[in-house]
């Protein structure tokens, strides 16, 4: 029977990500990111602030460099590596989480994602250039998906 090291992290960057690349070629990103917990200390609700180090192999690390800077909210999928060395004769270690998932969540510090800035329009050039087709209704608001009502029985049995 084999163990199970797997880690699902969300928090956000307190560094831009920092790439590097092997003799070979490979490229390696290294951020780190916080993740804010609420935790009572006497009658006041504060935050608790854990710091991780997380490191990105190859491709994932080079296509996400632009987005991946300080204060953008990331969602980690990956698992936990202890690194150990020694140095003057003492023992160090350090965990580590190899991400092996990165979903961009949130914006940066002031709310707005670059992939936002660049993506305001949504006219019917932003419907065909990203899906390849272009809506019925030209204007340049999406229409309301939620606002449609459907003709359906409820018969959902719980």
């Amino acid at each position: 029977m084999s163990d199970i090291n797997s880690v699902v992290l969300v928090g956000r960057l307190t560094r831009d990500i920092e790439i590097k690349y092997t003799t070979s070629g490979m490229a390696i990103g290294k951020f780190s990111m916080a993740i804010n917990k609420r935790v009572k200390k006497n009658d006041q609700w504060v935050d608790d602030v854990n710091f991780f180090d997380i490191t990105v192999f190859g491709k994932i690390a080079e296509s996400l460099q632009p987005y991946l800077t300080k204060g953008k909210q990331v969602g980690i999928q990956g698992e936990l590596t202890q690194n150990r060395w020694e140095k003057d004769g003492q023992k160090f270690s350090k965990v580590e989480v190899i991400a092996q998932n990165i979903q961009l969540l949130g914006g940066g510090e002031k709310g707005q994602s670059k992939e936002a800035d660049q993506n305001s329009s949504f006219g019917a050039d932003h419907y065909k250039s990203k899906y390849g087709f272009k809506p019925e209704n030209e204007s340049s608001k999406p229409a309301d998906i939620f606002s449609q009502t459907d003709d359906f029985e409820d018969d959902i049995p719980f």
